[in-house]
């Protein structure tokens, strides 16, 4: 579990490696990745899909956690979850991790989530360690046909 002095401003955690989300990973089930202006951001605005305009019924959010027919370590599933949605990240927006109830599927089939619990922030090199990992391990573009 992340130490006292990796506190951000916000109260949360603030996890530096691939290992340290691994290791939450391991303990926190459910636990999900969003990329936004953070919980407090968040609490004062709605989701809508961008296309439809539809109200979500829910945050957006992606899994952590890996299904049970995942082989692999769990830092492999950490990588592949982070970049599917890495490019979400900009200066306005990061990868925190919360937990929650799952509400609804969103158009992507993503989970929508209330009752959010914020569990930690990750820093934008955790990011950067998911890609190269994911680079290194899995067969980027193979689309399986």
């Amino acid at each position: 579990m992340p130490t006292e002095e990796k506190m951000t401003l916000d109260g949360l955690p603030r996890l530096r490696s691939l290992a340290e989300v691994a290791e939450l990973v391991r303990v926190v089930d459910p636990l999900y990745v969003r990329f936004s202006a953070g919980p407090e951001e968040d609490r004062q605005s709605v989701s809508r899909d961008h296309e439809s305009g539809c109200l979500l019924p829910g945050l957006s959010v992606n899994p952590m956690n890996p299904e049970p027919w995942w082989d692999r370590p769990v830092e492999h599933w950490v990588a592949r979850q982070l970049c599917q949605y890495a490019h979400l990240m900009t200066s306005d927006r990061f990868p925190w991790l919360l937990t929650g109830e799952v509400s609804g599927r969103g158009p992507d089939c993503e989970p929508l989530l209330v009752r959010v619990v914020p569990a930690a922030s990750l820093d934008p090199g955790v990011v950067d360690a998911a890609r190269n990992l994911y680079r290194e391990v899995f067969d980027a573009g193979d689309d399986g046909t």
